[in-house]
């Protein structure tokens, strides 16, 4: 018998919405599972009193047992002339959001009101949020419940989510590796069954990493589809995103139904996201370009790329035509172009943190480093840089005018012990900085593609590998279909 917190997120809802299951049996058994899982992987972090929780899932309860009253009212009337077509649409109503009942764990880089946002930093740990994240408060107003938060690096910052404040989080495949990061937390609580939603956010694979690593779907969005705050410049930084993780490519699309849609607030709007239900993609016919390694510049360790190729094999299965992609532009220039952006980035964020003696020695010496580098750089330099962006975008489009979708690993190595800060070196190649080892996620970073992540299988040892499959902006609809037909063939 499957247990409960492991079924899909969309599942669940429509059980909770036609009366099988009761959101207050979901959060019981929720917190069981945290109870028996959270101690040994370490996901989830501020959890909310369990009194709390379970008087708000008696109230979500109490909600359904009022619609399904009303409803019931309104088919013994249905014949009674007295009451007008208008009274009885007016009645029967259904105020239930799509996530109504659903335990949700948010990225402990966001704002939930009245949990604490600590971004992993002993600078933050006490700081309460008095509002929601424009994200969090479309999940809650849609049903969700928050839980708690989900455990991240140290300002979000590196792809292992280790921090002073809460410490390290583990991989559920193994708890002697790392679950990646920055949403490590929120994938260890999907694929556990300690949250039935999470949220993340991916500036250089914070989404896809974990993801890949953690067994789990993602889905980083077309930059704009999901607003972040309108705080401070709206216009220059586009490399993060917020958005949704899930167990399945359907509670995916039923998070970024819910997470999109403009801000009047902000400029990049990229619209609003409905698919319901998330129907298949006809895959026969389709062209999938495999860019594997970038032609020999990402360095891999062994495995990763024939992992990778057995879950392309599902898509050839169902007669995709997968080919190897010559690299269509220089990895040095992406590479030099994403340094400048990003730490410029950086910069704009943490640095005035830095000016402060008081503050500066609690930040973690791979922040310091990059924020110093950004703060040196001209106007000119970010130019330079963004015109390379640029560049790099013209010739994507182009690229993805003859394929379907483009395909590369979602880290170029296996989880890593969580004794690590960083891998120093892949394939025997040195790596530069903290974060060069993530250097395959920039082609969807540096210019806002839309890129789904699938899970490929374990490896010889037992651990994830997962695939990042990315296409234009706009595509993520077919993207998420083309990922639950991919689903459909995955080991039950």
């Amino acid at each position: 018998m499957t247990d409960l917190t492991s079924q899909d997120a969309s599942v669940l809802a429509q059980q909770i919405s036609d009366g099988r299951l009761t959101a207050t049996a979901l959060m019981a058994a929720t917190l069981r599972k945290i109870e028996a899982v959270n101690p040994q992987l370490n996901a989830v972090v501020s959890l909310r009193s369990a009194d709390v929780l379970m008087d708000e899932a008696r109230a979500a309860d109490a909600q359904t047992d009022q619609t399904r009253a009303a409803s019931a009212r309104i088919n013994l009337n249905r014949a009674a002339s007295a009451q007008t077509d208008q009274n009885r649409a007016a009645s029967a109503r259904d105020t239930r959001g799509p996530l109504h009942g659903l335990p949700l764990v948010v990225k402990d880089l966001a704002n939930a009101a009245g949990l604490p946002t600590s971004r992993g930093s002993p600078l933050f740990a006490d700081q309460i949020a008095a509002k929601d994240d424009i994200h969090i408060a479309r999940l809650r107003a849609a049903g969700a419940i928050v839980i708690g938060k989900s455990n991240v690096p140290e300002f979000g910052l590196g792809s292992h989510s280790v921090n002073p404040v809460f410490g390290v989080t583990r991989n559920p495949y193994d708890p002697n590796v790392t679950a990646g990061g920055s949403s490590g937390g929120a994938a260890v609580a999907l694929a556990t069954g300690m949250a039935a939603l999470a949220d993340g956010s991916d500036m250089m694979g914070s989404l896809r990493n974990p993801a890949g690593w953690c067994g789990i779907y993602s889905l980083r969005p077309s930059y704009g589809l999901v607003p972040d705050e309108p705080l401070g410049d709206t216009f220059l930084h586009q490399l993060a995103t917020n958005g949704p993780m899930g167990r399945s490519p359907a509670d995916v699309a039923l998070m970024l139904s819910v997470m999109a849609g403009p801000d009047p607030r902000q400029p990049n709007d990229a619209g609003s996201f409905t698919t319901e239900p998330l129907r298949p993609a006809q895959i026969s016919g389709m062209r999938i370009g495999w860019l594997a390694d970038w032609g020999g510049a990402y360095p891999m360790e062994d495995g990763v790329l024939a992992q990778c190729r057995i879950g392309l094999e599902r898509f050839e299965q169902m007669g995709a035509i997968v080919e190897p992609v010559e690299p269509p532009f220089s990895a040095k220039r992406l590479w030099d172009a994403w340094n400048v952006l990003r730490s410029w980035a950086v910069a704009a964020g943490y640095g005035p943190l830095l000016a402060m003696p008081e503050s500066r020695k609690f930040i973690k010496e791979e922040a310091i480093w990059e924020a110093e580098k950004g703060a040196a750089l001209s106007a000119l330099d970010v130019h330079a840089a963004s015109t390379i962006r640029s560049d790099w975008f013209a010739k994507a489009t182009v690229l993805l005018q003859d394929y379907d979708a483009l395909v590369l690993p979602t880290a170029q190595c296996w989880p890593f012990p969580v004794e690590w800060s960083w891998p120093r070196e892949i394939a025997g190649i040195k790596m530069d900085s903290y974060h060069r080892w993530m250097e395959a996620m920039i082609p969807v970073s540096l210019i806002g593609l839309p890129a789904v992540t699938l899970p490929a299988g374990l490896g010889a040892a037992g651990l994830p590998m997962g695939l990042q499959m990315f296409g234009p902006r706009g595509a993520d609809k077919r993207l998420l279909q083309m990922a639950q037909s991919y689903h459909g063939l995955m080991p039950v």
